[in-house]
């Protein structure tokens, strides 16, 4: 199957905050970098309201669906179930320490049992029409990176995984809050960058700590990088030039062509029932250490609960971005 190549720059999939709105967002910003989605559970997909928690917009591509789950059948049918909504691309969740998905029995965990994960991939590949890739801890506790990692990207090409994405510390499972296993446990680049030299025949990824201007030396080591809560809360920094990466020019010279360009996808997010909050919560960050930058936050988080009409949503953004002009004019 054919890698897909928008992978050499990511946007990481975030709970509660890469949402359909933040990947639009996102898009505005950059052409070319892949998109994940917040991670859906197996059993949600099945079960749950499916329509609603798959949704997105044409114009995200390319973008990826994140699925958690550790039982191959309930995955084999997730993503069997996903396929009609035309993602280009399916991962598995081997990754993430909050303690609901522990409780699942999926997520960072499951670096335990790697020939469990080898069988959930297995499952996925055979009912997917896309690439099925997985995103995964160099560890978790206990377990010793130089030989976990390894084995378990061997494990994965063996199943059939092409790409794998590395968050570039363990996960420590017991004692650290999710927010902690973000932020205490090192980052260990240099393994992450020997595991490329290992398996060049996968196409490997590198996240964990990674800053606007990071990504080019990153990219002299790895195939991709996925930039995560830098994304989030610096999406100019780190997005508003990404498709020179590709050779490209980008969509913008400055973050304020962005927010004009963000107005008319905004309004019929609105005239289709958004609030204003929905939105505008992802781009509090867009004028980051710029002239106005907290003039639009303040304006947006405070009146966006006070906007109840598609009308108030698109009065309010006008306002913060009038103020934006403002600050920067007279800087």
């Amino acid at each position: 199957m054919q890698i897909n190549q928008h992978a050499m720059l990511s946007v990481a999939p975030m709970m509660d905050w890469t949402d359909r709105f933040c990947r639009g967002f996102h898009r505005v910003l950059s052409r070319r970098a892949l998109l994940y989605t917040e991670m859906v559970t197996a059993p949600a997909i099945i079960h749950g309201p499916r329509d609603r928690l798959l949704r997105r917009d044409g114009a995200e591509q390319p973008v990826a669906l994140q699925i958690g789950g550790s039982d191959p059948e309930e995955l084999a049918r997730a993503t069997a179930l996903a396929a009609p909504f035309g993602y280009d691309e399916i991962n598995l969740n081997v990754g993430c320490p909050s303690d609901r998905v522990q409780s699942g029995c999926f997520g960072a965990v499951l670096m335990k049992t790697p020939d469990l994960v080898a069988r959930c991939v297995a499952a996925m590949i055979a009912e997917s029409p896309v690439e099925v890739t997985v995103k995964c801890r160099i560890g978790v506790d206990d377990q010793d990176p130089e030989q976990v990692l390894p084995d378990f990207l061997s494990r994965m090409r063996d199943a059939g995984v092409s790409r794998v994405t590395i968050h570039a510390r363990m996960a420590w499972l017991e004692g650290l809050s999710p927010k902690d296993n973000r932020e205490i446990p090192p980052l260990n680049y240099p393994l992450v960058h020997r595991m490329k030299a290992a398996f060049p025949d996968m196409h490997l990824s590198i996240n964990g700590g990674i800053q606007p201007g990071m990504e080019a030396e990153q990219l002299t080591h790895m195939d991709g990088v996925m930039i995560g809560r830098a994304a989030y809360h610096q999406p100019w920094d780190s997005l508003g030039a990404a498709d020179t990466l590709w050779g490209d020019a980008p969509p913008f010279t400055d973050p304020t062509g962005a927010a004009l360009a963000m107005r008319p996808l905004i309004e019929a997010w609105l005239h289709d029932g958004a609030r204003i909050h929905n939105i505008s919560r992802h781009m509090l960050g867009l004028f980051h250490a710029r002239p106005g930058a907290r003039l639009w936050r303040r304006t947006l988080s405070e009146g966006a609960s006070k906007a109840h009409t598609p009308e108030q949503g698109l009065a309010l953004y006008d306002a913060a971005l009038d103020q934006v002009r403002e600050a920067s004019e007279a800087a």
